[in-house]
């Protein structure tokens, strides 16, 4: 298996929602609507995918920078907080394909985005309640710190606020 990432384009819409929306609650809901607009504002929207079927994603990430208009608690919160970011808005990897190093690969990209674009750091946030301490494992892996906490969506969801260096993609921590 040769995994590989490209950008998202309109015949990935199908098979990301499904993707996203089997990932609640780890990420919010989309409908179709919702996504094309979050990847119209986006500054990536990336899937990785095995070479030998590219037209089936395996895993998605969507990054914003700063000074979109988009409704997220937690996007403007990093907003609010100032600085170059680039905002990790979902990371998604396949049920049938996580522990695979999926997320390193789409993380390895973000991070190279976020140098080419000058950019200092790379946020996040991660559910505490429900809680997903797989996520926030592989995220303290990757080198991520907590800068806050947060309590969203009409006090349903407490969140971690995350941050972490752009270094060199070639210096990123393994995940595993």
């Amino acid at each position: 298996m040769t995994l590989t990432t490209r950008d998202i384009d309109a015949t990935d819409l199908t098979p990301l929602l499904a993707m996203n929306n089997g990932a609640i609650p780890a990420v919010n809901l989309l409908d179709e609507k919702e996504l094309l607009d979050l990847v119209s504002m986006a500054h990536s929207a990336v899937i990785v995918v095995d070479d030998a079927s590219p037209r089936e994603p395996l895993g998605l990430v969507i990054t914003l920078t700063a000074g979109n208009d988009y409704d997220s608690e937690n996007y403007r919160w990093f907003e609010e907080r100032g600085g170059d970011f680039l905002y990790v808005d979902r990371i998604v990897v396949h049920q049938g394909m996580r522990g695979r190093g999926l997320g390193q690969i789409l993380y390895e990209r973000v991070f190279a985005e976020a140098e080419l674009a000058g950019l200092v750091e790379v946020t996040c946030e991660v559910n505490l309640d429900p809680p997903n301490p797989g996520s926030l494992a592989f995220h303290d892996r990757l080198g991520f710190v907590q800068l806050g906490e947060q309590v969203t969506k009409g006090g349903s969801v407490k969140v971690a606020l995350l941050s972490a260096p752009v270094l060199p993609a070639s210096s990123l921590p393994e995940a595993s």
